[in-house]
């Protein structure tokens, strides 16, 4: 599903954007940024403020390169060890290879600050695009993708307002659809296990769209159990213990992700729980770990390979700069009772 294609990617900043805001001569702004000749303390964080509020990045081509743009495409994601982006990688990869454009990788750990120091330096290289995971950033990050001159690919994500071009599913509409089906399943007393979420901005909104279609029906959340951290195995079966001993009588558990929930999973088959009849349980994701467990675990795929693949068309001149949200799709599995 298409969106109407957005603006076009802004004129890429100078340096004398950088000397008419803050105030001081080209030359001086140049000696700031690249660390060199004496400046004083007052005028450099003048310059400094000044780039940041711009969003702008120095370029560290050199010489009769510096105008040019580097055949590499930055792709930022929060995880290497999130099993999501791996096929986003895949999906990425697949399509660049036939294009001379070669992605690097930066990682931010889900921590905004971390994001803005990792774009700012894959920047000052003059990539051919960014393909960045999510809709939520920093303001500077913000400036230094509109006024990058690039294609700007949010992925994952299309719950919000792209600064270019976006390509994911709408979470919120994946969280009713789940609490839609556990619903028509008839469960009742449903807990959420999950992470900490003031950063995983897409397992909130997962969050608030199964909490409003919940309370459309007259239910509730029952209980709730977070963590902080990647995900793991051990984590959900840790979390699931926690969650059934504080609330027996629960009948639905919904993971925000896929490896908390086969923890989950592997701890109730171990306690002898029946599921999906005592105990139904949903996790998020679609990942190939599910393939291996000893029952399906209900979950939806978020279509991570088709997202890296469009992303990187888009990227790649081969699409147009649009928002294309893409249909999350239910895989029930066996834990979810038929209704």
């Amino acid at each position: 599903m298409s969106k109407p294609p957005v603006a076009d990617h802004r004129h890429a900043l100078t340096l004398r954007d950088v000397s008419e805001a803050s105030g001081v001569s080209e030359m001086t702004v140049s000696r700031v940024l690249r660390s060199r000749g004496d400046v004083s303390d007052a005028t450099r964080s003048k310059v400094l403020e000044a780039a940041r509020a711009l969003g702008y990045v120095p370029n560290k081509i050199a010489g009769a390169l510096a105008s040019q743009r580097v055949n590499l495409v930055a792709v930022i994601i929060p995880s290497l060890s999130n099993m999501v982006f791996p096929e986003v990688m895949t999906g990425i990869s697949e399509v660049l290879d036939h294009t001379g454009l070669q992605p690097v990788v930066g990682v931010t750990n889900y921590a905004p600050d971390r994001e803005e120091a990792v774009l700012y330096e894959m920047l000052s290289w003059r990539p051919s695009g960014v393909i960045i995971a999510g809709l939520e950033h920093t303001d500077a990050a913000r400036a230094m993708m509109q006024n990058s001159g690039i294609p700007i690919v949010e992925i994952m994500d299309v719950d919000g307002t792209p600064i270019d071009a976006a390509v994911g599913i709408s979470h919120r509409r994946a969280g009713r659809q789940m609490a839609e089906a556990i619903i028509a399943a008839g469960y009742r007393r449903i807990g959420f296990l999950g992470t900490m979420m003031p950063d995983d901005h897409r397992a909130r909104k997962r969050l608030e769209g199964f909490t409003a279609a919940l309370a459309a029906a007259g239910l509730s959340v029952a209980d709730q159990e977070f963590y902080s951290g990647g995900s793991a195995l051990l984590k959900g079966r840790e979390m699931t213990q926690t969650i059934l001993k504080r609330t027996p009588d629960l009948d639905f558990l919904y993971y925000s992700n896929d490896m908390i929930g086969a923890g989950g999973l592997l701890h109730c088959l171990e306690a002898g729980i029946d599921v999906p009849g005592k105990l139904g349980m949903a996790g998020f994701n679609g990942v190939d770990l599910l393939d291996g467990l000893p029952i399906q675990l209900a979950t939806m795929d978020a279509c991570r390979h088709e997202v890296g693949r469009i992303a990187a068309e888009i990227v790649a001149g081969q699409r147009a700069s649009e928002v294309v949200e893409l249909l999350p799709i239910m895989q029930p599995g066996a834990t979810i009772r038929k209704a």
